[in-house]
């Protein structure tokens, strides 16, 4: 399964389970008078369910950016360093 199809399933659930909560406590709302114990945690649980995939994929995301970023610099500042030694030993060759 490809990490796009992955993020459509984890997004696509979260959204169903916010809309389903709210949905489901609208109508025991309306049809009871008052939205029951029940209903209410299963909204709970729903709107958990949906922040913890939407804050762990932001988490990830921005983690996974940020040791790209690390990794580059490291490998950005070795080959720097490299290429100016070089530049210095054909300098000293030259002269």
């Amino acid at each position: 399964m490809e990490s796009n199809s992955k993020e459509w399933i984890q997004y696509g659930s979260a959204a169903l389970m916010i809309v389903s909560g709210v949905t489901l406590s609208f109508i025991s709302f309306f049809v009871n008078g008052d939205v029951t114990d029940g209903v209410l945690w299963y909204t709970a649980q729903g709107l958990t369910f949906a922040g913890a995939i939407f804050g762990v994929s932001v988490y990830f995301h921005q983690k996974i950016g940020e040791g790209k970023r690390e990794i580059k610099e490291y490998f950005d500042n070795k080959l720097n360093r490299n290429s100016n030694d070089t530049d210095k030993e054909i300098e000293t060759q030259d002269h």
